[in-house]
């Protein structure tokens, strides 16, 4: 028998884990039960609440960007999923040519570019908190933060967030209380 999970990395292994691999056969059950055609009153609520969210999505990895939040890397990883999805469901889901291509040439042209946009910004976070956190601790506790366990060099992290009016990456990180 397996040892009880004492940590939340070792919860959420377990339980993230389970609910994947669970996930499998409920897809394979909807996907051979599901009719193909439905109807809903719903779709423009559905709709413009998807994008509504996804807006706000975008305004806060704005804020964050702007305040030098940790959760920068997080709401731009959450607003790269948003726009898969949104890219995913837009081509699937168009039934008419004109609509169909529209929708790839919008997914292809500027949704999927802006996730991987997205997901380069919460890496490129997440390289800097793992070297701020081996800073502060120094004894290698922050190599798991990073899938190369190499954190990138503060320039790297103020290169990506902060550009000058110039059109040039700043070379020092400035204070976000400092006026400007």
């Amino acid at each position: 028998m397996l040892p009880r999970p004492n940590t939340l990395r070792q919860w959420v292994i377990v339980v993230f884990g389970a609910l994947g691999i669970g996930l499998l056969p409920w897809t394979i059950w909807l996907s051979s039960n599901l009719r193909p055609h439905h109807v809903t009153e719903s779709w423009d609520i559905a709709w413009s609440g998807f994008d509504s969210g996804l807006a706000l999505l975008f305004v806060l990895t704005a804020i964050a960007a702007y305040r030098r939040s940790p959760w920068v890397g997080a709401l731009s990883a959450a607003t790269g999923t948003m726009l898969l999805t949104d890219a995913w469901f837009d081509v699937v889901l168009e039934s008419h040519a004109d609509e169909l291509y529209r929708s790839l040439l919008l997914a292809i042209l500027v949704e999927l570019p802006l996730a991987v946009f997205c997901f380069w910004i919460a890496h490129r976070t997440e390289q800097f908190l793992a070297r701020v956190v081996q800073a502060a601790y120094g004894d290698g506790r922050a190599s798991h933060l990073s899938a190369t366990g190499k954190g990138a060099s503060e320039s790297d992290f103020v290169g990506v967030l902060e550009v000058t009016a110039d059109g040039e990456p700043a070379r020092e990180p400035r204070d976000p209380d400092a006026s400007a």
